[in-house]
């Protein structure tokens, strides 16, 4: 805006520059957020189409079975631990089998019972399992995959992800209010040459509450 125009709409220097420097730290603030989130933000999009039509883009899932022994200090710390109940898996049993099976145990709890020790091991896009018998240290671990659409659906939905997915959803949600905050704030300074802005930021809200309450039920 000119020095013309500014002071046929009644605006002063000092506010001014006080417009021209939030407009600044908005603009800033709006593409650092969008550059943080973009990535995320577009994945979660997809992820939604797919989520949204999951009975029509179904996987095919594949197993896959492993067999492991426990060698002779796992097995005395297996026979060691509680007849019955969840505990976790002891130490000298998980280093045995992660140097079979490419797994780590360490910390996981285990269902214990006379027979067996069961550990259930749920993983984004698919399942796992291991059991272990007690009396002859056989183990045998089943992986089951359901493809990489359902596991981009579980990193969507935060299923079995973990601590530090967690934390990258918070961050994430962090950038998104922080871009959208911006860009609602960007729009009002805007607005005055754009009449259409406000009809459409309204249809943008009313559309979505409007088919919550006539069409979902």
């Amino acid at each position: 805006m000119s020095n013309r125009d500014r002071k046929a709409a009644g605006i002063s220097p000092v506010n001014a520059n006080r417009r021209a420097l939030w407009m600044r730290q908005l603009r800033t603030w709006h593409w650092i957020s969008g550059a943080v989130s973009l990535a995320t933000t577009l994945m979660f999009a997809i992820t939604g189409v797919t989520l949204n039509h999951a009975s029509q883009i179904e996987g095919r899932p594949s197993t896959r079975t492993e067999m492991a022994r426990l060698r002779a200090p796992a097995m005395a710390a297996l026979k060691a631990g509680p007849a019955k109940g969840v505990a976790p898996i002891p130490p000298e049993v998980a280093a045995s089998l992660a140097s079979q099976l490419r797994l780590d145990l360490r910390g996981k709890p285990g269902e214990w019972s006379s027979d067996e020790v069961y550990v259930s091991l749920p993983r984004p896009g698919g399942d796992a399992w291991i059991a272990i018998e007690r009396d002859t240290g056989e183990a045998r671990y089943e992986v089951t995959s359901r493809g990489w659409i359902a596991y981009l659906n579980d990193l969507h939905k935060g299923r079995h992800t973990g601590p530090a997915w967690s934390l990258l959803i918070d961050v994430f949600a962090g950038a998104c209010i922080v871009f959208c905050v911006t860009g609602l704030l960007l729009l009002q300074m805007y607005s005055a040459g754009r009449s259409l802005t406000w009809p459409l930021v309204g249809v943008g809200i009313a559309l979505p509450i409007l088919l919550a309450i006539l069409l979902v039920h």
